[in-house]
């Protein structure tokens, strides 16, 4: 997906315009997610395909975009960060959800999606078609997040030391 796409939909663009003006949500760029993003990045590209397939499959766009987007909605480092109270998957979605609710009204399908959207790393189980769709694309984003940029790292040690194009 190029990073512009989202850009270019005015669809999505005025789903999430109102978030994406918000310093609250603007501010997540100052932290790095998964090593080679940072974490407003990360939200946009769970935003928007997440609301890509919910167009492909009838499902709740507008909640897919903004829970989306507001999935992650935290201010530290979780690799740093610890809680008495669980684990970061355990405790981010909840602190994700307090911060979303201060920007803007939330449906209970948002904040099922935003709770929930670490299944498999939790136990609570999602309730709605759209909260199981963030849930797998946001591992999906993380997974390429750091995957891709480290096969290109490879790949390029690669060609550089064999003259070899994997």
């Amino acid at each position: 997906m190029s990073e512009k796409n989202w850009q270019n939909d005015s669809e999505y663009v005025a789903l999430v315009s109102d978030l994406l003006v918000r310093d609250e949500v603007l501010r997540l760029a100052e932290f790095t997610q998964h090593y080679y993003s940072n974490r407003l990045e990360h939200s946009l590209h769970v935003s928007y395909r997440s609301y890509l397939i919910g167009k492909k499959l009838d499902l709740n766009t507008r909640a897919l975009a903004r829970a989306g987007l507001l999935h992650d909605l935290f201010y530290y480092d979780w690799r740093n960060t610890k809680f008495d109270m669980g684990t970061h998957a355990y405790v981010h979605p909840r602190i994700a959800l307090r911060n979303a609710e201060k920007l803007t009204d939330l449906t209970p399908m948002e904040k099922d999606i935003i709770v929930k959207h670490m299944f498999g790393a939790t136990k609570a189980l999602p309730r709605y078609k759209e909260s199981w769709v963030v849930t797998l694309v946001d591992d999906y984003c993380a997974l390429e997040e750091v995957g891709d940029p480290l096969y290109h790292r490879v790949a390029d040690k690669i060609k550089l030391r064999f003259g070899v194009s994997i």
